[in-house]
Parts: C-alpha cells; sequence; structure tokens
C-alpha cells in the first residue's frame, strides 16, 4: 500500500492546491523537509497525500533525517504516479484547462485507461477515475499481469 510519494513543481502550492481538489482533500504547507513545500491530502481512509516541493529540491540524508537541499535544474524523470478521483472524466479535463497542463487520455495496452495529466508540462500524474479504478485493479493483479505478459505486449494507444 502506498502511503505518500512527493514530487517537485514550480509552484508547489498551485500543484498541491489542484492535486488535492483532484483527491477530494485539502492542501497544507509542508515545512518540515524544504522551505515552500506543500502536501495534498486525500482526506481519505488512509491519510494519502503527495508532497510537492520546489523545482529541483534534491532529498539527502542528515543527521536528523532526510532533509530537502535546492537541486541544480529540474529535468524530466521517469517518476509518476496513479492517483485515483471520484471526479468524472470532463472535470479532470476542466482542471487540466483550467492549470494549461497537457492532458490525454491512453489505454494502456487494452488492460487499462488512464488519464496521463501532466503537471505543469513536466511531471506525469497517471488520473484514473472510479471506472478507470476498476480496470487498474483487474489488470494489475498478479496472475492477469502473468498472463499479458505471456501474451506479448499490446501498444499503448490513445483512448477513445
Amino acid at each position: 500500500m502506498l502511503f505518500h510519494l512527493s514530487t517537485d513543481a514550480e509552484d508547489p502550492q498551485r500543484v498541491a492546491t489542484v492535486l488535492a481538489e483532484i483527491m477530494g482533500g485539502k492542501a497544507t504547507p509542508f515545512p518540515p523537509v524544504a522551505e515552500g513545500s506543500w502536501v495534498a491530502h486525500a482526506n481519505d481512509a488512509t491519510n494519502t497525500l503527495v508532497e510537492v516541493y520546489p523545482a529541483g529540491t534534491l532529498l539527502v540524508e542528515g543527521p536528523d533525517g532526510t532533509v530537502g537541499l535546492p537541486g541544480p535544474s529540474r529535468q524530466r524523470s521517469a517518476v509518476h504516479f496513479a492517483l485515483g478521483t471520484s471526479l468524472s472524466h470532463d472535470q479532470v479535463y476542466a482542471i487540466a484547462a483550467r492549470e494549461g497542463w497537457p492532458v490525454e487520455t491512453y489505454s494502456r495496452g487494452g488492460m487499462f485507461r488512464v488519464i496521463e495529466l501532466w503537471i505543469e508540462g513536466a511531471r506525469l500524474a497517471e488520473i484514473l477515475t472510479e471506472e478507470m479504478q476498476q480496470e487498474y485493479l483487474d489488470a494489475v493483479r498478479l496472475d492477469r499481469w502473468e498472463q499479458a505478459l505471456a501474451e506479448g505486449p499490446a501498444p499503448h494507444a490513445k483512448a477513445a
């Protein structure tokens, strides 16, 4: 079970506020690790959090635990996350349009669909509506995953 994750953003408060809106929760400041950080609270049964640090923050070991230090620059990375929402597909698209963030719906090899929301155009969040959440849960069961691997790769494609 994933309890929280972190990402970075040019405008951590704005990004945390949007992610909290998608999760049906609230954004608050998050000062323990790096100044200017915010956190999106899902306000769900497991208190899911998305920590949002200032762009380029590097997490390093400190004498009292993790410390966030300014990094040299912000680059794209392989880090991404899937986030469930009770919002509709159209509501997620409306938020993306309002924020000016790229968004598109894709099928992952015909197994499940995701809304690819590119936070500030640089960080990938896969948004799953309630219908998509069930597709995802069904698809990533170990037995289904092994079956799909045995059948060979299927391409990703834009969803209809």
